[in-house]
């Protein structure tokens, strides 16, 4: 969730809808040159920041990288979730943010110079062999939508190293009491007089049913939600694994307290021949099963904190190339330890119940 409200930053998006199914930059994804300065300029609209993903082959024995070009600002660190601290630029060099995917794939770190990049965007080499731009590696930046790497830089410096205005999305902020249906349909008949499909009609502005959609709209919390329900629907075994660990626990619980009272009768009959009561044995029964329940959950957060630190630290990096903040849930521990300690003490008390009957005070005949 803290990387969603890093990279999904403005409320409403839209994109071209001629990509379906299609790579991310591709060229049928991609918007005009031009588009999103007139759009800039539709009334209602306090903000517009474009964004170009275009694929980039450096390797042929890695999968392609993805170039993001986007406006960074002077505070990249606002813009970008990025694991650490950004480094300063040197004079005369060009500052990139690679993913993680990028360290791991392509060996490079903070503070190094991308000569492979740097030819990539070479086409036509200057007198003095010079690169066009010398790529300074700033930073690294958290991005779990991409394993093969993605690299960052600003828009302007797309823009003078290729010349192509084209666009693949287009972050935009609606001002306050903006009708958004309406702007929707703005920016729909923007797109259509672009594209020389001029809507025939008022509805079909309105709509932009012009023909084959041109632009698609999405909005933040569209986005977020269907990307936490992918995220939850991928780890829902997990939560099924939860309660069938407990349940096969409390099983074992009742099934040993079951065997300890049958092995026990003599003593809880003895108890009861002593003067304790029915509650009293029954109280000692579940207090142990108390403390036992309370030994078991204690392991089992520390063992599962030593997965957790394995999963988080080696495993992620390893199969996904990313990392992740290590967040201990406390007040959601303590509550499972405590309802896992309360349901043992249950199910003790429950198995113990014939210890304090007729049975276990008879069974001390066989003594006498």
């Amino acid at each position: 969730t803290q990387w969603l409200d890093a990279v999904l930053p403005s409320p409403l998006y839209v994109r071209s809808a001629l990509g379906g199914g299609g790579a991310g930059g591709s060229e049928a994804a991609l918007l005009p040159a031009g588009f999103a300065e007139a759009v800039a300029q539709l009334p209602g609209l306090d903000r517009v920041q474009p964004l170009r993903a275009s694929p980039l082959q450096l390797s042929p024995t890695l999968p392609a990288l993805t170039v993001l070009s986007r406006p960074l600002g002077d505070e990249p660190a606002q813009t970008l979730p990025l694991v650490g601290e950004a480094l300063p630029v040197p004079l005369g060099r060009t500052g990139v943010y690679i993913s993680e995917a990028v360290v791991d794939l392509y060996g490079l770190r903070p503070g190094m110079e991308w000569p492979a990049l740097s030819k990539a965007f070479s086409v036509q080499p200057l007198e003095n062999h010079a690169p066009a731009a010398i790529f300074y590696i700033a930073g690294i930046w958290r991005d779990y939508a991409r394993q093969t790497g993605a690299v960052v830089m600003d828009r302007a410096v797309w823009l003078r190293l290729t010349g192509d205005a084209r666009t693949s999305d287009l972050a935009l902020w609606p001002s306050e009491g903006t009708d958004v249906p309406a702007l929707q349909a703005s920016i729909r008949a923007l797109a259509a007089t672009q594209a020389g499909r001029q809507p025939s009609t008022a509805a079909d502005a309105t709509t932009g049913n012009s023909g084959e959609a041109l632009v698609e709209f999405s909005s933040a919390a569209t986005i977020r939600e269907r990307s936490l329900r992918i995220f939850d629907r991928s780890f829902a075994v997990t939560y099924w694994l939860q309660a069938v660990a407990i349940g096969i626990g409390l099983f074992g619980v009742a099934a040993s307290f079951s065997a300890q009272v049958l092995a026990r009768r003599k003593e809880f009959g003895l108890l009861a021949h002593l003067g304790l009561t029915r509650r009293q044995i029954l109280t000692v029964v579940a207090g142990e099963g108390a403390a036992w329940t309370a030994v078991g959950a204690a392991a089992g957060v520390l063992l599962g904190l030593a997965v957790s630190v394995v999963l988080v630290h080696v495993v992620n990096p390893q199969s996904f190339h990313w990392t992740m903040d290590l967040a201990v849930p406390g007040g959601r521990l303590l509550a499972l330890c405590a309802a896992v300690v309360v349901s043992g003490t249950v199910t003790a008390w429950l198995a113990g119940r014939a210890a304090a009957g007729r049975d276990a005070v008879m069974a001390v005949k066989e003594d006498w």
